[in-house]
């Protein structure tokens, strides 16, 4: 199971990003968080995310 990387919660194993929506909307502020889970989930669509595995 994933976990958070700044409070330890747990996380679907599909998540995109490596922090819970609470964590990362209090350390970039929720219009960034956003931003950041729309393009990490584009870039998963395209593979991108995959590389050197």
């Amino acid at each position: 199971m994933k976990r958070c990387i700044y409070c330890k919660c747990d996380l679907n194993e599909s998540s995109v990003i490596d922090f819970c929506d609470r964590c990362g909307k209090g350390a970039f502020g929720e219009k960034i968080f956003n931003a950041i889970v729309q393009n990490m989930s584009e870039a998963e669509k395209r593979g991108d995310l995959e590389q050197g595995i």
